[in-house]
């Protein structure tokens, strides 16, 4: 049974994560998703360590379900071609740097001008204008400006830290993904397409507010600097492996003292009420870290399960594929890739009843597809020949 997006064709001029990442998604949904490359390289993550067979695990991991076609878009009849594929799109998306598409002759007036209802997508990293506009971006500089690494210190007067992942990168993907749908949701019920702008630090400051800007939030109020609750991660170590275990209300903290065997805890007067515990966060997690390098992490999780404590086991990424809990989702999936052998991904994350998100085909090879896509549009093969398209069975 096909997805939910099949029938959307989506023209993708994206690279690197953000892009590719909101495009899988829609792919995976059942949408029809071209990725427009250069053909000399394609993708910068084509080039990407960790390899096999000519595949970089990066760019299989977000470009599954994808059709590659290889144009070079400096030969206006390449552009011409990708203009004539944009004709019978649904959406197009780029994350050049603001200003380049519009150079290439691809900004938006040139694409609505053959597709006057597309969804136009551009993705940036600091946004269309401001000083930063047209720098150079990576994680690191999002995680940056966007207070994340502040945040992720635990205190402005702490070091800043890199969150150890590219989560401006990866959300940015997965804001991109939702909001093109709502796009294309209000062009089902009006015919009007428009354009969907969204970058990578707009994506991280909306993120966090929710959680981790309560002392910006009031205007005209003199608040302190926010702060950590603690500097101590809610991660222990026990006499064999680490674990972590999380109380909020009172009823869980009872729980922990009995699970713990410190009923004393209940008559120390830092931890009478939730606003003390919080208060003296540090010395209550470091009394409950010192109780549990006592005893193994398998018999301390059984018994704070058995007293309804929230916990669970820390586990590295080899240990959590194997996980029962991970197992009893199916979330860890193995596929077969024609040239990179046997993958393992996760499953798209959304489930859906009827229309269900399924993984068809791995990440294509540079150009795979350049001469069915363009035979589509009624390219002859000599036609195809002389606008200069790159077509290649192999990854570049």
């Amino acid at each position: 049974m096909p997805g939910p997006l099949d029938g959307i064709r989506i023209v993708d001029l994206t690279s690197m994560i953000s892009g590719p990442q909101a495009t899988m998604i829609l792919a995976d949904q059942g949408a029809d998703v071209i990725k427009v490359e250069n053909p000399d390289g394609g993708d910068h993550t084509r080039a990407a360590n960790n390899r096999r067979n000519g595949f970089s695990a990066s760019f299989l991991n977000n470009n599954r379900n994808k059709r590659s076609l290889a144009l070079d878009l400096k030969d206006p009849a390449a552009r011409d071609a990708l203009l004539r594929l944009v004709a019978t799109a649904d959406v197009f998306i780029q994350n050049f740097r603001p200003g380049v598409i519009e150079r290439m002759g691809l900004g938006e007036d040139a694409v609505r001008a053959v597709a006057p209802a597309i969804v136009y997508v551009s993705i940036s990293g600091f946004g269309e204008t401001g000083p930063y506009a047209q720098k150079p971006v990576y994680d690191p500089l999002i995680q940056a400006v966007s207070g994340l690494a502040s945040v992720q210190a635990g205190s402005d007067t702490e070091r800043p830290r890199l969150v150890r992942t590219i989560l401006p990168d990866k959300l940015t993907g997965m804001t991109a993904a939702q909001a093109i749908t709502a796009a294309l949701l209000h062009k089902a019920r009006t015919g009007q397409g428009q354009h969907v702008r969204l970058s990578m630090l707009d994506t991280v400051v909306a993120f966090l507010w929710g959680s981790d800007m309560g002392s910006q939030t009031f205007v005209e109020e003199h608040i302190p600097q926010q702060e950590a609750a603690s500097f101590i991660d809610l991660i222990y170590e026990t006499a064999t492996s680490a674990i972590t275990a999380a109380v909020q209300t009172n009823k869980e903290w009872l729980a922990l003292t009995r699970a713990l065997e410190k009923p004393e805890w209940l008559d120390d007067p830092r931890f009478k009420t939730p606003a003390l515990r919080q208060r003296h966060i540090n010395e209550r997690l470091a009394l409950i870290q010192e109780t549990l390098m006592t005893r193994p992490a398998e018999e301390w999780l059984e018994r704070l399960t058995r007293e309804g404590v929230p916990c669970a086991p820390v586990l590295t990424r080899t240990q959590m594929i194997g996980h029962p809990q991970v197992a009893a989702n199916g979330i860890v999936v193995e596929t077969a890739h024609p040239q990179a052998g046997a993958l393992r991904q996760a499953r798209p994350a959304a489930r859906f009843s009827a229309t269900p998100a399924t993984i068809r085909a791995g990440g294509p090879a540079l150009g795979q597809h350049t001469a069915e896509i363009l035979a589509g549009l009624g390219y002859t093969p000599a036609e195809i020949s002389a606008i200069g398209a790159s077509v290649t069975e192999s990854a570049a």
